[in-house]
């Protein structure tokens, strides 16, 4: 009998294999790495994955299946260098190298080539657009910048998704996983998760193909419940703490922020006082809703050749986080792509459009409420009444406080009533923040390009002879966003929609060197947008490879983004702060004359010092400390970029049952895109005495947060390993370690992105997917090391924590029939992994899949 032999990975793909000749027996042999695995990201083009000039992960079908977590976008969590934020359920943000955010403008998400990204905020909303887990075929992950090739905003990495083609899997597909959450949580009741799955396809005579996709998710959110007091020393002065603060300022709590705090003068004494403000808990709606779909259409004119075209749509229900908490409330995004295909020549271009539907800012529900119940004046006007007629009647301070809070809040409205929902829906139907708490945001992405490998055919004799490789490139984008009025204005001509476009294009030459050794990659890339100059990103690298098993690299280049929409055309007014995108159509004037904020506060605090403790009346304390207000000095925003060095080395060991993939990476940032706080004066006068009594009370001046650039250069490094060992028949030990560390900063404006990494990130797994013929199981513990997080919401520790994954799967030969039994957090031990985010907990699940 003849033997076919297949080597295939074990992270591999699912795969039909057809035989036309009778006899034969197929064996498959696993290693632990399949040499002739193809990656397309790193260069895009075609090339083995242990030759990547560059830092790439590779995540396949059989090892999402494989894995202990629940989807293919929870198993990316694993993989060597990645970070997970989750915001949400329903909402996963990963990013590498350092520089982590809810809203990471700065990684690119990309499915079959095609970005996913929401235009309004310049980064993809999880997994809205991304495919479903019946439809991926591999995950590929680059690692740090890759603006060279991919242009804007891949500074920190880019994951790639691929999906299956309906030409080599076709055939119908059915998933159910059913699941559960918030066990022994304090805030909500066990809840039951379900996610329904289903994939069709179908190809004829290998020229016409199509395929469907439907996935409908339900299930209860993660709830943010932080307590933790973000202004603990609002009362200092006065040994007011903890529960006694009449400042307090709660992580998940809102109405009670800097904008909802004045400054009393009680009985003699200065207080900063706050108003009450709710919980996020009793504000949010939990409920998670997300459907997704996408139907495609490929023709094959002739060999080698393809045409498609792909709709997609996503709609949410769930939470997202950015400067603000919010509430994805039938939430739409849609995306049509076209693209063609062949040897040498790929073109493609893509529609995004989308819309925030019901959605709304949780802060501004918080405020919002309690100002429509009474007006911040009169609040604070009741506040002070009755706390001087509670000392006048004999009580203590800290009784003062809390009954004149409790009368000032005298008929506000209470969580879960009648009177409370019928407003909340209401502001949610209000899109001015100021009074409301509608989202309603109308973006477009418009996006063509186009590249040619020119060695391929028509200058194949340079391949050839020289073994040199030329690819070329040209893209065009352009967004477009609907002026709401609230969240985006045109300040030139109100009516008209905003547009911002850029064009660039690229240049790689790939040569090899001594019988393809050595593989030399070098490209250029160029970019232009309407507001900014002409942007240059170089790459260099070099892989040698003395045999198929070791491969050494080493890469230089630049990355940069220019401001995404949000940034530069935001006009928000939010909660008696104004914030403003950072070209000079949107902000002239406001950089030239307004002061610090944190200088502002600064002299109000001395102020109240000299009040509280040193006995002098207010216009002395005035006039005394005028002298520690600073007049901003930053200006217009520019594109942020960043230059980055890496060294690596992927090998394979004891008979390739051994993979190893180590690399080192050192980054210099420059021009981070920030925000920085400031107050303008609302008079016209220069005298400084005059400004600063301005600054002493808040009807005198308005707050600003100023899109623009810190002055700080910063340098950041780390270094991350993979290990992969098979030990024993088909037990397999898998390991990988990160380690992310700032450097060093020059000027410390403190407008520098925050870092917000932890330095360690480690997971350990093992796995047998084939202990017996129809069962296997993989088991995975992973730990994160305590770090600084710090934010325009929220600043401070986010606590160590570990957690244990497992799942066991067993298959029936009826219809393909598999079930995946698993959990993730199976200790159930509640964590958070950045500040305001919510609590996650143990999520068990089983999955029932069956093709046919």
């Amino acid at each position: 009998m003849k033997h076919i032999y297949l080597v295939f990975t074990l992270l591999s793909a699912n795969f039909t294999v057809k035989s036309q000749k009778k006899n034969q027996q197929i064996v498959f042999k696993d290693t632990v790495q399949q040499l002739s695995e193809v990656v397309i990201t790193a260069s895009r083009t075609p090339e083995n994955v242990l030759k990547s000039p560059i830092s790439i992960a590779l995540l396949d079908n059989r090892s999402i299946q494989n894995s202990a977590a629940p989807s293919f976008y929870d198993a990316l969590e694993n993989i060597k260098g990645i970070q997970l934020l989750t915001p949400s359920l329903g909402f996963k943000v990963y990013n590498t190298r350092g520089f982590a955010n809810p809203t990471n403008v700065r990684f690119v998400q990309l499915v079959d080539g095609v970005d996913n990204q929401a235009p309004h905020i310049g980064s993809p909303i999880a997994g809205a657009l991304a495919p479903t887990d019946l439809d991926v075929d591999k995950v590929e992950i680059l690692h740090g910048a890759a603006s060279a090739l991919y242009g804007m905003n891949a500074l920190n990495g880019l994951v790639n998704i691929f999906t299956k083609s309906p030409f080599d899997y076709h055939g119908l597909s059915f998933q159910q996983k059913m699941g559960a959450n918030h066990f022994n949580d304090n805030n909500a009741s066990v809840h039951v998760f379900s996610e329904s799955n289903i994939r069709w396809a179908k190809a004829w005579n290998n020229v016409f193909a199509t395929k469907i996709n439907f996935e409908y998710l339900t299930g209860y959110d993660w709830i943010a419940d932080n307590n933790t007091d973000l202004n603990p020393n609002g009362n200092a002065s006065l040994n007011l703490f903890g529960n006694n603060n009449p400042a307090y300022d709660g992580i998940n709590s809102y109405g009670n922020e800097s904008p909802n705090r004045q400054n009393l003068t009680l009985d003699g004494k200065r207080y900063s006082i706050a108003r009450t403000g709710y919980l996020e808990k009793d504000i949010a709606d939990f409920s998670l809703k997300n459907i997704k779909g996408d139907i495609a259409f490929f023709v094959r004119p002739k060999k080698n050749w393809e045409v498609s075209y792909i709709y997609r749509f996503g709609i949410l229900d769930n939470l997202y986080q950015r400067t603000n908490r919010f509430r994805l409330n039938n939430y739409r995004i849609d995306q049509h792509s076209i693209s063609l295909k062949s040897p040498s020549i790929q073109i493609k271009a893509y529609l995004t459009h989308e819309n925030t539907g019901d959605s709304y800012n949780i802060r501004s529900m918080a405020e919002n409420i309690d100002r429509s119940f009474k007006s911040d004046n009169k609040w604070f006007s009741d506040f002070s009444t009755q706390f001087n007629a509670n000392t006048k009647a004999g009580m203590s301070v800290i009784e003062a406080l809390q009954t004149a809070r409790n009368e000032a809040d005298e008929g506000r409205p209470q969580p879960h009533t009648v009177e409370f929902d019928a407003l909340s829906k209401k502001l949610e139907g209000i899109n001015n923040w100021d009074i409301g708490a509608a989202l309603r945001v109308q973006s477009w992405l418009y996006h063509a390009e186009a590249q040619a490998d020119i060695t391929q055919e028509w200058l194949k004799r340079l391949r050839e002879k020289w073994g040199l490789s030329i690819l070329v490139g040209i893209d065009f984008r352009t967004y477009e966003v609907f002026p709401d009025g609230n969240y985006f204005i045109n300040p030139v001509e109100a009516d008209k929609n905003l547009t911002y476009s850029k064009t660039g294009g690229f240049m790689q030459l790939t040569k090899l060197l001594f019988d393809g050794k050595l593989k030399f990659n070098g490209s250029i890339r160029a970019d232009k947008n309407q507001y900014f100059d002409l942007r240059w990103n170089p790459r260099l690298s070099m892989v040698y490879s003395p045999n198929e098993d070791h491969n050494i690299r080493i890469s230089y280049q630049n990355a940069y983004r220019f401001p995404s929409l949000f940034e530069a055309f935001t006009n928000i007014n939010s909660g008696g702060v104004k914030r403003v995108g950072g070209l000079p159509i949107m902000s002239n004037g406001i950089f030239e004359n307004s002061y610090f904020k944190t200088s502002t506060d600064a002299f109000q605090t001395a102020i109240t010092n000299d009040v509280n403790k040193n006995g002098l009346i207010t216009s002395q304390a005035v006039i005394k400390n005028k002298g520690l207000l600073k007049k901003n000095d930053y200006t217009y925003i520019q594109p942020e970029s960043v230059n980055s060095i890496e060294l690596g080395y992927k090998g394979l060991f004891f008979d390739k049952h051994l993979y190893l993939d180590v690399d080192f990476y050192y980054n210099q940032y420059q021009n981070f895109i920030a925000q920085v706080e400031t107050n303008l004066p609302l008079i016209k006068s220069v005298n400084p005495d005059s400004i600063a009594f301005a600054f002493n009370d808040r009807t005198k001046n308005e707050r600003y947060r100023l899109w623009t650039n810190s002055k700080t250069t910063v340098f950041n490094y780390g270094t991350s390993i993979g290990l992969r060992y098979k030990i024993y028949k088909d037990f397999i030990i898998s390991s990988n370690a990160s380690y992310a560390q700032l450097d060093r900063k020059t000027e410390n404006d403190g407008l520098e992105e925050s870092f917000n990494t932890p330095r360690w990130i480690v997971n350990v797994s093992v796995s047998n997917r084939k202990i017996t013929e129809r069962l296997g199981f993989n088991l995975n513990v992973k730990w994160q090391e305590a770090f600084l997080w710090q934010s325009s919401l929220a600043t401070g520790n986010v606590p160590a924590y570990s957690t244990l994954d497992a799942q066991i799967t067993y298959a029936l030969p009826i219809q393909n029939m598999t079930f995946k039994w698993g959990g993730t957090n199976l200790l159930n031990q509640y964590y958070y992994n950045f500040l305001a985010g919510p609590s996650v907990g143990g999520f068990y699940y089983l999955t029932v899949g069956i093709s046919l």
